[in-house]
C-alpha cells in the first residue's frame, strides 16, 4: 500500500475516533475492534490493498510493536501513585509472577500433550501468551494516581510488570529451540536472563527516573530553568531508560515501568511549601503556566499530568497502527477445531485457574476475582514477543502454528474483551457503589447508636 493511500487510511480513522470516541465508550465496543475490523479489510482477506505476511513483516513489526508497549508501560507506571507499603501492591505482584508462571505452565502443557508441539516451541508460545497487555486494557486500568480499587489497580500492575516478567520464559523456550545460549544446566538463563535481567531493568529504571525527575524538579522551582518541553521529557526518559537496560544485559520493557513508577513518586519528595497568596488568575497564558509548573508545591503535578497526556495519546496512536497491522495479517491464519478448542481453554480455564492459584488466601471480593480472571486480556504484547521470536530463528511448521495461536488468541481477546468490557465494569460500578452506600449507612447506624 502506497505512502499516500496510507495517509488517506489513517488520517480517517483518526478523525472518525475523535468524532466518535465519546458514542463508543458507551456502546459494548472497543476502539481496538474497529480498528481490528478495518486491518482486515485492507488485507488480502478483503480488499488487498496491505499486505501483512507475518514473516515479510516481523521486523518491522517488532520494533512498531516494541514502541508501543514501551510508551504503554511508562503511562502505566505513571498512573501506579499508591505508595509501595501499601498493600495493594501485593495483588498485581502476585499475578505477575505468579499466575503469569502458571498460565505458561499450562499453556505448554496444552500444547506439549494437545497440540503435540515439541517442549521448546510449547514454553515459547506460553512466554508468548502469558503476558496481558497494558495497552488494549485501558478500560479497566486505574484512573488516578490515587485510585485503590483493588480491580483496577491489580490489572494495571500485571500489565504493567508481566510484560518484562514474561522475556526469561521466551528465553528459555527458545535456548530449548536451540535459538539461545542457555548455559550448563541452565545456569546462563537462570542468573543473567531471570535474576539479573529482572532486578536490573527494575533497579536501572527505579534509578534514572528518581534522577531525572529530580533534576527537573530542582531546576524548575529553584532556578526556573528546564520548563516546558515535556513531551521531550518523556521520550527521552523512556529511550534513555530502555537503553541503558539493554545495553546492560536487562529487560527494557521493566525499566521503562520503573522508570515511569520512579518518576512519578518524585514529586512528593519536593518538599511542602508555602503557597503564594496571589494567585495566577490574572496573569496571561503564558506566565500562569510558569507560575505553575515552578512552583514548589505544584511543578510535581503539573509535570505528571502534562507527560501523561503526551503518553496517552501516543498510546493510541501506537494502538491504531498495531491492531491495524494485526487485523490483516488475520488473512494468514486459519481457524479449526484445535484452534478453537486451544482458545476456549486459555480464556475460560488456564486464565482463570493461573489467578485463581495466584491469589489465593488474598483480600479480594468474588466480583473481582472473576473479573480478574476474564480481563486477561492479550495483545500488542503478545505480538511483540512473536515477532521477536519470529526475528531470532524461529521458523517452520512449529512457528506457522505459534503464529496461527497467537494471532488468533488477540483477535479473540480483542473481541471478547471489547464487548465485555462496558458492561461488565458497568455493573462492576454499581456494585461497588452499593456496598460503598450500604458501608456508610452502617456506619452511620454505629455512630447514632
Amino acid at each position: 500500500m502506497s505512502f499516500s493511500l496510507w495517509a488517506l487510511v489513517v488520517g480517517a480513522l483518526l478523525i472518525t475516533m475523535a468524532l466518535s470516541g465519546t458514542l463508543m465508550k458507551r456502546l459494548p465496543v472497543s476502539a481496538s475492534m474497529f480498528y481490528l475490523a478495518v486491518g482486515y479489510l485492507l488485507g488480502t482477506g478483503g480488499l488487498g490493498l496491505m499486505s501483512a505476511d507475518p514473516h515479510l513483516v516481523s521486523g518491522l513489526l517488532e520494533r512498531v510493536a516494541e514502541g508501543a508497549v514501551l510508551i504503554s508501560l511508562f503511562s502505566v507506571g505513571l498512573k501506579l501513585g499508591l505508595p509501595f507499603s501499601s498493600h495493594h501492591w501485593r495483588l498485581p505482584l502476585r499475578l505477575a509472577f505468579v499466575s503469569m508462571t502458571l498460565v505458561v505452565c499450562l499453556i505448554a502443557l496444552v500444547c506439549f500433550f494437545l497440540l503435540g508441539m515439541s517442549i521448546g516451541a510449547a514454553i515459547l508460545l506460553g512466554g508468548i501468551l502469558a503476558p496481558t497487555d497494558p495497552v488494549l486494557a485501558s478500560d479497566v486500568q486505574v484512573e488516578e494516581t490515587s485510585d485503590r480499587d483493588r480491580l483496577r489497580f491489580s490489572l494495571s500492575g500485571e500489565g504493567g510488570f508481566n510484560d518484562g516478567a514474561a522475556f526469561p520464559f521466551v528465553m528459555l523456550g527458545l535456548g530449548l529451540l536451540g535459538m539461545h545460549e542457555l548455559g550448563t544446566w541452565g545456569w546462563r538463563w537462570l542468573a543473567i536472563d531471570v535474576v539479573w535481567a529482572l532486578v536490573g531493568g527494575l533497579f536501572i529504571g527505579g534509578l534514572l527516573g528518581t534522577m531525572i525527575g529530580r533534576l527537573v524538579l530542582h531546576l524548575r522551582t529553584r532556578h526556573k530553568e528546564a520548563v516546558g518541553l515535556d513531551e521531550f521529557l518523556a521520550l527521552g526518559l523512556v529511550a534513555l531508560a530502555f537503553g541503558v537496560a539493554t545495553l546492560a544485559s536487562t529487560y527494557g520493557f521493566l525499566a521503562v515501568f520503573a522508570a515511569g513508577l520512579a518518576l512519578q513518586r518524585v514529586k512528593e519528595r519536593s518538599g511542602p511549601q508555602k503557597v503564594p497568596d496571589k494567585g495566577t488568575a490574572n496573569l496571561p497564558d503564558k506566565e500562569a503556566h510558569l507560575a505553575v509548573a515552578t512552583h514548589p508545591n505544584l511543578a510535581g503535578a503539573y509535570l505528571m499530568h502534562a507527560v501523561r497526556g503526551f503518553n496517552e495519546q501516543l498510546e493510541r496512536i501506537a494502538e491504531l497502527v498495531i491492531v491495524l497491522a494485526a487485523g490483516a495479517m488475520l488473512a494468514y491464519i486459519h481457524v479449526d477445531l484445535e484452534t478453537v478448542v486451544f482458545l476456549v481453554l486459555l480464556f475460560f480455564v488456564l486464565r482463570p485457574v493461573s489467578v485463581w492459584l495466584g491469589l489465593l488466601g488474598a483480600q479480594v471480593s468474588g466480583d473481582q476475582r472473576l473479573l480478574i480472571a476474564w480481563f486477561g486480556i492479550r495483545g500488542i504484547g503478545s505480538i511483540y514477543y512473536l515477532m521477536f521470536a519470529l526475528n531470532h530463528g524461529f521458523t517452520g511448521p512449529l512457528a506457522d502454528q505459534a503464529i496461527n495461536l497467537t494471532l488468533s488468541a488477540v483477535a479473540a481477546s480483542i473481541i471478547l474483551h471489547g464487548i465485555s468490557v462496558t458492561p461488565l465494569m458497568a455493573i462492576y460500578a454499581r456494585r461497588q457503589s452499593g456496598k460503598s452506600r450500604r458501608s456508610n449507612s452502617k456506619n452511620r447506624r454505629h455512630e447514632i447508636r
